[in-house]
């Protein structure tokens, strides 16, 4: 059985984007954009809604736009944040659940080996 070589680039992006998720803030601030779809937030209704705010905020924004996971842009005198990589999200995901019980007798119902 071969397991996954965990220096190949796949292993290293998602470990890295796993990171920039790695904070429990950081998933609420995601989440939050997630959930507000992509027109996003100002950063104000942002801080408001996942309740995180200030410099903290705007840590954790710098952190998830290195990660390719969101974007700010400034209109007028607001800047919106928005999350940007639904699709990395989505593989990141997929990366998951790509090999799910590769090394089952019995494979888990619902996934297939495709």
């Amino acid at each position: 059985m071969k397991i996954a070589d965990p220096s190949s680039p796949d292993f290293l992006h998602a470990a890295s984007t796993f990171a920039a998720l790695g904070s429990e803030q950081r998933l609420a601030v995601l989440h939050t954009l997630v959930r507000a779809g992509p027109d996003g937030l100002s950063i104000g209704e942002l801080g408001t809604r996942c309740g995180v705010t200030g410099s903290t905020l705007t840590h954790h924004m710098k952190v998830l736009a290195q990660a390719g996971l969101v974007a700010q842009e400034r209109r007028g005198r607001s800047i919106i944040c928005a999350a940007v990589a639904y699709d990395e999200l989505r593989a990141l995901s997929d990366f998951l659940l790509r090999e799910c019980c590769a090394d089952s007798a019995q494979p888990h119902k619902g996934h297939d080996h495709g």
